[in-house]
């Protein structure tokens, strides 16, 4: 992993600072969090960690709170755009700590870790197109002579529907 510290400054396993700041950010933990987090951001890695946080909001959030990944990611953008000068010891920081705290109080869900473990590197074992899916936009319903009338009826309907019909 190219320009990754091995070490902090003050000695710690960059990987073992990692797993600490996320394990710590799952459990809720805030002093924990921060201070693993900060352990990387003020010591050569805070490219990394942002690059973690950003995981972290997907992998450990997720659809609890959709837009935890955006919220994390501007944090992020309004970080690369402070002045250089100020992005670890100025007000740069103010936008890291936001996105750890947030984090460390939101929902969490493994939900879409485990769906990405389970669906992209399980087993994949062959599955037949549903007929549902067979309409007037696909080559197999137009063999069978599906319409609109098929799509409307079965190929759009909704089970989670918001809202009214319009």
């Amino acid at each position: 992993m190219s320009g990754v510290p091995w070490f902090t400054k003050s000695k710690y396993d960059y990987f073992q600072c990692v797993s600490a700041m996320q394990k710590c950010i799952r459990l809720g933990d805030e002093d924990g969090a921060l201070f693993w987090a900060t352990e990387l951001f003020l010591h050569e890695a805070a490219p990394h960690a942002w690059s973690r946080l950003v995981i972290i909001a997907s992998e450990d959030v997720g659809e609890v709170d959709p837009l935890m990944h955006l919220k994390v990611t501007m944090l992020r953008h309004s970080w690369c755009e402070t002045p250089k000068d100020q992005q670890i010891n100025g007000k740069g920081r103010l936008f890291f700590i936001q996105a750890v705290l947030m984090l460390v109080h939101s929902p969490k869900s493994r939900k879409v870790d485990h769906a990405g473990i389970v669906y992209c590197e399980g087993e994949r074992p062959d599955r037949e197109i549903p007929d549902f899916a067979k309409d007037c936009h696909t080559r197999n319903g137009k063999e069978l002579g599906r319409g609109y009338k098929h799509f409307f009826d079965v190929g759009a309907r909704l089970e989670n529907e918001a809202g009214q019909d319009i």
